[in-house]
């Protein structure tokens, strides 16, 4: 069994920073990809980026290249999302997702991710 963590979020004007983490723990093997999503109330869940195993290659959707950074320390079964130059429209809850079948095929397609954390909220306003 495998169980993520989120956290980091909170209340953020525009223009500000936030680093959300998410701890994994249970499942020993550390060769997995890591993704976030993010949902808004009446919305698909929806993609924002992804991370291989050893951390070589990443993914981004579009509205966020540039300004956030997804990263891992396997060490500590940590992966962080740290987001710059906050927007109003980051406004809604993250999630943290494994996919534990692949670890070097980033993928886009929240069905493909077996574990979820709860979420963190994360609010950008003024």
């Amino acid at each position: 069994q495998v169980r993520l963590v989120e956290s980091g979020g909170g209340l953020v004007q525009p223009g500000d920073s936030l680093r959300l983490s998410c701890a994994k723990s249970g499942r020993g093997d550390i060769r997995y990809i890591l993704a976030w999503f993010r949902q808004t109330p009446g919305k698909e869940r929806e993609f924002v980026a992804a991370i291989t195993w050893n951390g070589g290659r990443t993914d981004y959707v579009d509205s966020v290249k540039g300004r956030f950074t997804l990263s891992r320390d396997n060490g500590k079964n940590t992966a962080y999302l740290q987001m710059n130059s906050l927007e109003t429209e980051d406004t809604a809850v993250y999630y943290c997702a494994a996919d534990i079948h692949r670890y070097m095929v980033l993928t886009r397609n929240k069905e493909e991710y077996d574990y979820w954390g709860q979420g963190t909220q994360v609010t950008v306003s003024s």
